[in-house]
């Protein structure tokens, strides 16, 4: 008999340790909104997917992405560059803090 309870001791664990992550929360919320969805489904494995994250982007929404970053790349260099350029221009009005040490 005490062999039996271990089994259903480490259950016991696993299940206190999903609820405890929020795993079950996840799971169930997921699947009462399968539940209440009006038009099921035809595949309920890809609802879940999608409606619990593990799904992958759209090729639309990668490509909207990526163009996007190299926007937000190119922009970063162009304030990079400003950024060097004013530094210069105020170098020729402020000294350095090496020949603020040396005065």
């Amino acid at each position: 008999m005490a062999h039996y309870r271990a089994p259903e001791s480490k259950r016991e664990q696993f299940r206190r340790y999903l609820e405890k992550s929020g795993v079950l929360d996840s799971i169930t919320s997921v699947l009462v909104a399968l539940y209440e969805e009006a038009d099921k489904p035809d595949n309920a494995l890809d609802f879940i997917k999608l409606h619990l994250g593990a799904a992958s982007p759209e090729p639309a929404d990668v490509e909207t992405l990526r163009m996007e970053l190299a926007d937000l790349q190119q922009k970063c260099n162009l304030l990079m560059g400003e950024n060097k350029e004013l530094k210069n221009r105020l170098m020729q009005y402020e000294p350095s803090p090496e020949e603020r040490a040396a005065e």
